[in-house]
């Protein structure tokens, strides 16, 4: 019903939803992003009644989710447990609006790509983390968890 509307407005949607359903942690989480687009949008220079393309209401979605798992872990080296489940709660919400990330192997392949475009212009020896990290986050970015693609570029520069 709301797959036809942009990201933001179907979010927006979602508040009425979650008031009928009386889901406390949903509506909490849908308000905290409207409030989020908000300020992006004044950040932004624009007025706050303008809407944010896709692509930037995903971007303060992204930023959120991490601020999330920042939260559990932080929560967690605490001692916090009901804290950090809280917001395991609000960033699995989160998450239902997020594309699925691609998984490790799929990376692997795009990145082991870069390292050999990379290797074929400018020599195995003047490759290192940042380089081919910047270049395989370029086709990456959105579509893959960022450490993990961290975490492919040092076994890839440690075996080419």
């Amino acid at each position: 019903m709301l797959d036809n509307l942009p990201l933001q407005k179907q979010i927006q949607e979602n508040v009425k939803v979650a008031l009928r359903a009386k889901d406390e942690v949903r509506l909490s989480v849908v308000r905290g992003l409207i409030a989020a687009f908000v300020n992006e949008l004044v950040a932004k220079g624009r007025k706050p009644s303008d809407a944010l393309s896709d692509e930037e209401t995903l971007a303060v979605i992204r930023r959120s989710a991490k601020q999330r798992k920042d939260s559990i872990e932080q929560f967690n080296k605490g001692g916090r447990s009901d804290l950090a489940d809280k917001e395991s709660k609000e960033l699995s919400l989160l998450e239902e609006y997020l594309p699925k990330l691609m998984g490790r192997e799929d990376i692997e392949k795009i990145v082991r790509t870069k390292y050999d475009e990379l290797t074929a212009k400018m020599g195995a020896d003047k490759i290192n983390a940042g380089v081919l990290m910047g270049a395989a986050m370029k086709d990456l970015a959105g579509k893959a968890d960022g450490m993990e693609v961290k975490n492919v570029v040092s076994e890839i520069l440690q075996k080419p």
